[in-house]
């Protein structure tokens, strides 16, 4: 059983995905950092500093505070401003991702679509069929 699971963990697409989740997981961290550290800001200076984060309703008569941390504390509130942040971050980080993968493909149709060079062989056949045929 453990000669099985080495085959099975050392496999080729087990490693690649293994790979592809870590690398995933540290472009998420530069797109959530892009999207809360870069972006979010600006929209906040544009819409005169509005934070979407901070906005919430609160589900009871008990919630009185202005802000999102002191509401929780006294009662249920539905945090449609962190909702609202976090389908913003994921749109981003779709697009972001969709566009990578674009340029990946475009560069991978340009790799495709590029002759390959002949070896140093077949460039000497090329010229002893060439002289051959002066001949």
């Amino acid at each position: 059983m453990l000669e099985e699971f080495k085959k099975f963990a050392l496999k080729g697409n087990v490693v690649d995905l293994a790979v592809g989740v870590i690398i995933g997981a540290a472009f998420g961290g530069i797109v959530t950092s892009m999207v809360g550290d870069i972006i979010m800001p600006i929209i906040g200076a544009i819409t005169g500093g509005l934070d979407f984060s901070n906005y919430f309703t609160g589900l009871s008569k008990s919630v009185t505070a202005t802000n999102l941390a002191d509401a929780k504390k006294q009662g249920a509130v539905l945090a449609w401003g962190s909702f609202l942040t976090l389908t913003l971050n994921f749109l981003i980080v779709a697009f972001v991702l969709f566009l990578v993968i674009r340029l990946m493909n475009r560069l991978k149709a340009k790799e495709e679509a590029a002759p390959e060079k002949p070896t140093k062989d077949q460039e000497l056949l090329t010229e002893i069929r060439d002289l051959l045929k002066a001949k």
